[in-house]
């Protein structure tokens, strides 16, 4: 887990909202406080959609992106949100081979981003999950490294802390 503080909060906010940044990730749950406070739960009802087709648990960021942005548009900043993400699980794959980490897949519940602004500060920090219990830290160390070469290569500026 590495705790992360945005220090270009109108930089960061528009690659969440505007950008596609983080569209490939699974919206696991969110919130955002203007006139009222909005909560998201980002699990896919399966039985709302007339398709026998695989859906995925949870739905991806960049079905939500634009719904969440008119809630927070307008002339006021929101009084706060917070958003969780988590990597899709093919990419919890690619992270635990590209690693040469000696896990399975399916030992990972996730890799989570917890994403929260209250009004002045915006942090994320980080979380791994897994199905069982491990004393092993290096996917965990791996994800917190991830996570921060993913900021810096979109220039997200942080500190950590």
């Amino acid at each position: 887990m590495t705790a992360l503080t945005m220090t270009g909060i109108k930089d960061f906010t528009s690659h969440l909202f505007l950008k596609d940044t983080f569209d490939s990730f699974c919206f696991i749950e969110g919130e955002i406080i203007t006139f009222n406070t909005f909560r998201i739960d980002g699990y896919i009802q399966k039985d709302f959609f007339d398709t026998d087709a695989q859906l995925p648990e949870y739905s991806f960021w960049k079905n939500l992106r634009e719904y969440c942005f008119t809630l927070i548009r307008g002339k006021r900043t929101p009084l706060g949100f917070r958003f969780v993400f988590s990597l899709s699980h093919g990419n919890i794959a690619r992270l635990i081979e590209q690693n040469g980490l000696g896990l399975r897949p399916e030992e990972v519940q996730g890799l989570y981003m917890n994403i929260r602004y209250n009004g002045s500060v915006l942090t994320c920090v980080t979380g791994t999950s897994f199905k069982t219990f491990t004393m092993d830290r290096t996917l965990e160390h791996a994800w917190d490294d991830m996570v921060k070469k993913f900021f810096l290569s979109r220039e997200i500026s942080f500190e950590e802390e």
